[in-house]
């Protein structure tokens, strides 16, 4: 008789966001998909690290939406200009803390220093 597997614990869900954020760089729209279902599991959460991706990936989605507001209002100011600056650097600054959390998610590790904006 096959041994009986334990029932599959939530700890895919930080994972699922992080993989909506990454698709979000070509979509544009899965990163709000993966705020809403951050804000959903993030109650749900079973262990600390899957609490630390949550909050994580709730405040990139913020600092990401705040700075591409500032570019915006700085790239009608200089006529567009400033946002062949600001909106690459913020691609890769959100695909950068996206990877971090997926590559901590794969280890079940917390992501160290939450509140930090760079990294």
């Amino acid at each position: 008789m096959p041994e009986a597997r334990p029932a599959p614990t939530c700890n895919v869900l930080p994972t699922i966001v992080a993989l909506l954020y990454a698709a979000s760089l070509v979509t544009g729209l899965t990163a709000l998909v993966g705020l809403v279902m951050a804000y959903v599991w993030q109650g749900e959460a079973e262990a600390m690290w899957e609490e630390s991706h949550f909050r994580f990936h709730i405040r990139t989605f913020w600092i990401g939406l705040a700075i591409g507001l500032v570019g915006a209002v700085i790239s009608v100011i200089t006529l567009g200009l400033a946002g062949f600056i600001i909106y690459p650097l913020l691609a890769l600054w959100f695909a950068v803390r996206t990877i971090k959390a997926l590559l901590a998610g794969q280890k079940r590790l917390a992501i160290a220093n939450v509140e930090r904006w760079l990294w």
